[in-house]
C-alpha cells in the first residue's frame, strides 16, 4: 500500500503570533515607539491647525457718516453744528447802459471794477458832437448804471454823467440847477463838467482878487477857461 501524504499544519492564531512579536520586539521599545508616534501626531496637528480668530474681528465696525447727513441730523435734533452755507461769489462782469453822444449806444458788459471811460470805450467812444470831458471818466461803475455822454448844445436839465438804474444821480452827475460862481466853493465848482480842482481853485482865487463876477462872460478871464469851456459852463452857472 502507498503511504498517505502528511497533513498540512493548521495556521497559528493571530493573537498567538502577536504575542510572539511583542515578546521579540520588547514592551519597552513598543511603548517608546507609541509615545513617539503620538508626540509627532500632536505636534503636526498643533503646527497645521488654523490660527484662532482675533478678538477685534468680533467687535462692531463704525460706519462713516457724511458731512451732509451729520449736518441734517444736527439741525433736526437741535445740535450745535449748523448746515454748511454756500460760499458767496463775486461777479466778474457788470452790465451798464451807455447812451447819448457815443458811436454805438446800447447795453454793454464790462469787467467788474470798470470806470466810466471803459463804458464809453465799449460803446465806440464819444461821437463828433459828444463831450466826454463833461463826465468824470474816472468814476467807478456799478451793475445797472447808466452813462450818458452829453453834446455841447444840450439843455442844463439833460442827464449827464452816471446815474444808477433805480433813479437818482451819483457823484459823477452834474448839479441839478445853475451854480452861482460868486458864492460856490472849490468843491462845488470842481463838480462842474470839465472843471477840475485846479480850474475850480483858479475861479475862487480870481473872485477873491477881483471881486464877484459881474457877468458869465467874465468867467472867461480865469486862467484855464477858454471859449469852448465857457460855452459849456454857460447853461450850468449863474452870477
Amino acid at each position: 500500500m502507498d503511504a498517505l501524504p502528511p497533513r498540512p499544519t493548521p495556521p497559528r492564531p493571530l493573537s498567538a503570533r502577536a504575542r510572539e512579536w511583542i515578546d521579540w520586539f520588547g514592551i519597552g521599545r513598543l511603548a517608546t515607539t507609541a509615545l513617539s508616534v503620538v508626540a509627532v501626531a500632536t505636534g503636526g496637528f498643533w503646527l497645521l491647525r488654523p490660527p484662532p480668530t482675533p478678538v477685534e474681528a468680533g467687535l462692531p465696525r463704525a460706519t462713516p457718516t457724511s458731512t451732509t447727513t451729520a449736518g441734517a441730523t444736527g439741525a433736526s435734533t437741535g445740535g450745535s453744528t449748523p448746515p454748511a452755507m454756500p460760499a458767496a461769489t463775486t461777479p466778474t462782469t457788470i452790465v451798464v447802459h451807455v447812451a447819448g453822444a457815443v458811436a454805438e449806444p446800447g447795453v454793454y458788459r464790462v469787467p467788474a471794477g470798470a470806470r466810466v471811460v471803459d463804458a464809453v470805450a465799449a460803446a465806440g467812444g464819444a461821437s463828433a458832437e459828444g463831450r466826454a470831458d463833461a463826465l468824470n471818466l474816472a468814476a467807478p461803475l456799478r451793475d445797472g448804471d447808466r452813462v450818458h455822454v452829453p453834446t455841447g448844445d444840450e439843455a442844463p436839465t439833460a442827464v449827464a454823467g452816471v446815474s444808477p438804474a433805480g433813479g437818482g444821480s451819483s457823484s459823477a452827475t452834474g448839479p441839478v440847477g445853475p451854480l452861482d460862481v460868486n458864492v460856490a466853493t472849490v468843491d462845488e465848482l470842481d463838480r462842474l463838467p470839465g472843471v477840475g480842482p485846479a480850474t475850480a481853485a483858479a475861479i475862487v482865487a480870481h473872485r477873491e482878487a477881483n471881486g464877484p463876477f459881474p457877468t458869465i462872460d467874465a468867467i472867461g478871464d480865469v486862467r484855464g477857461i477858454g471859449p469852448a469851456k465857457l460855452e459849456a459852463l454857460r447853461p450850468l452857472v449863474t452870477v
